[in-house]
């Protein structure tokens, strides 16, 4: 669809939403209550549909929080600019202040790493021992799965780091954002130490489990993450792609174009020299390797350092389950930021003036990522304003009834929670004490029910426009953001509905104890349904 067009459609969606509103607004006296039902997730939902027929985000999300804020307060002009400005936008700054410093100082690092010419020398190094596109796509989701620490770190480092291997190997930057998006989310899921972990640990209400043990023996029955590992590693190894997937990849390597957001001439210019200037001619493979040992091991600092601060006793899984990413990731990068720059100084590749000119290079890098994620958290308030925990709540208390199906239920519950409102943490903090309340404790499928809970918050995650992780992805990989959500949707959907199906059989296997049977189960449905794939798309 062009621009022109798509941009008539989404002012025509929008008008007939505002009408629709005011007149079930006026129908209830002028006082309807929207809080609490159905229409507590019509705002995200006109977003991502905009979002996917405008390939526009930015207008799309504030589409979304003008019809929350307008119908929270009930069609009043004023209460709706006095929603969007302060518990929409400003807070939306306010609540993730600690993130976007994080984000702007990843920037900066990036930045001079790329100044240092590190990147450059990893890229030639890379380019000798790792072959094929096999290689480097096995290599990417390597390292995504040994940062497992948090998403938002996982997806910007493993992005500048990985980026100059994918190119080499005319792997497009969707792909890329691809492999960063399946193995930032699914990894902290299935990492007992990490920011997602704790997050987890604090939702839980059990009285028999303590919320990381609660964690670590959910961990097998996470299908849609181990899944996605599985996913990865198989269409790899056979070679193929399918969906829009497939165009991306054959017109980076028919054309060489590979999709890179907001690449300058030089930039352009010198990824097609293929050789490094002279301004990064000095660069060394140490100049990335150490910037980034010093950045994890900084933030591993700040995230532990934050949660023994908030504890009397206990040790390293207890400061993890305490911590605050929002304060201890910037706490550490900054840190990071000042060895970093000093690091530089001394190796000389750089003066103090031009690491300095890094600074705002890295915060305009991260200018399209900072607004997105803004306005998707402003959204993400719309919707908590319009109640739609308790929406979820009372849909998931009436759905007892066949235990063998709650599973595979309460995952597809949380799969539309999570993609309507963009936020696997919200998600399972909504559902977590549902699911709870659900399954007894007793019951091996109290694991099952909360892994389920967790598995279709992260996938729901995966495939929303509004997700932060989504858009960090195609931040880190300097990728179209629609064009992200559009090549791995098919793939995320895949790997859901196999999910889906194993937990059917984890619910019927739990009456014969054999509920660990349901993952080698579905190991095999992925492999068979990918070999068939590619049997089907080379006939094509």
């Amino acid at each position: 669809m062009e621009k022109k067009n798509s941009a008539i459609v989404a002012g025509i969606i929008f008008v007939l939403m505002v009408v629709v509103i005011s007149v079930v607004n006026s129908a209830g006296g002028g006082s309807y209550e929207f809080a609490g039902s159905f229409w507590a997730l019509v705002p995200p939902l006109v977003a991502i549909i905009l979002a996917l027929v405008t390939k526009e985000a930015y207008s799309s999300l504030f589409v979304g929080v003008v019809l929350g804020a307008l119908m929270a307060s009930q069609v009043s002009f004023t209460g709706t600019l006095n929603m969007v400005t302060v518990e929409g936008l400003s807070d939306a700054v306010a609540g993730n202040a600690g993130i976007l410093i994080f984000l702007v100082i990843l920037g900066t690092i990036v930045a001079l790493i790329n100044k240092s010419g590190g990147s450059r020398a990893f890229g030639d190094w890379a380019s000798k021992n790792i072959k094929t596109k096999v290689g480097a796509s096995l290599a990417t989701f390597a390292l995504g799965v040994l940062i497992f620490i948090d998403d938002y770190f996982n997806c910007l480092t493993v992005g500048s780091v990985m980026s100059p291997i994918t190119d080499s190997k005319k792997i497009s930057r969707a792909k890329l954002a691809y492999l960063i998006d399946a193995t930032a989310a699914p990894v902290c899921m299935i990492a007992p130490i990490s920011s997602w972990a704790a997050a987890v640990s604090g939702c839980v209400t059990s009285e028999k489990y303590s919320g990381i043990e609660l964690f670590v023996r959910a961990i097998p029955y996470n299908f849609y993450s181990i899944l996605t590992f599985v996913f990865i590693i198989t269409i790899t190894i056979l070679g193929f792609d399918y969906g829009k997937m497939k165009k991306f990849e054959d017109k980076a390597e028919l054309t060489g174009d590979l999709g890179i957001l907001g690449l300058s001439d030089d930039e352009e210019f010198e990824l097609k020299k293929g050789g490094p200037s002279e301004s990064v001619s000095k660069g060394k493979l140490i100049d990335l390797i150490i910037p980034v040992v010093v950045l994890i091991a900084c933030c591993v600092w700040g995230l532990l350092f934050n949660g023994f601060s908030a504890i009397e006793e206990g040790g390293i899984i207890e400061a993890f389950s305490s911590t605050d990413a929002y304060v201890g990731l910037p706490w550490g990068s900054i840190l990071a930021l000042v060895v970093i720059v000093i690091y530089m100084l001394i190796r000389r590749v750089m003066t103090f003036h031009e690491a300095m000119e890094c600074i705002p290079k890295g915060f305009m890098a991260m200018v399209p990522a900072i607004t997105i994620l803004t306005l998707a958290t402003a959204l993400k308030n719309m919707t908590n304003t319009l109640g739609a925990k308790e929406f979820v709540g009372a849909a998931m208390a009436n759905a007892q009834g066949l235990q063998w199906a709650l599973p595979a239920i309460v995952f597809v519950v949380a799969c539309l929670v999570s993609f309507a409102t963009g936020t696997s943490w919200g998600t399972f903090g909504i559902l977590i004490p549902i699911v709870s309340a659900i399954f007894p404790e007793t019951s091996s499928l109290f694991f099952v029910g909360i892994s389920a809970c967790l598995a279709g918050a992260v996938c729901g995650d995966h495939c929303s426009p509004i997700s932060d992780t989504t858009i960090m992805s195609s931040a880190g990989a300097h990728c179209n953001h629609i064009n992200h959500v559009e090549t791995q949707l098919p793939y995320a959907v895949s790997v859901a509905a196999i999910s889906f199906v194993t937990y059917i059989f984890a619910g019927l296997f739990d009456g014969a104890g054999i509920t660990w049977l349901s993952l080698p189960i579905g190991i095999a449905l992925v492999i068979a349904f990918l070999v068939f794939m590619k049997k089907r798309s080379a006939k094509a």
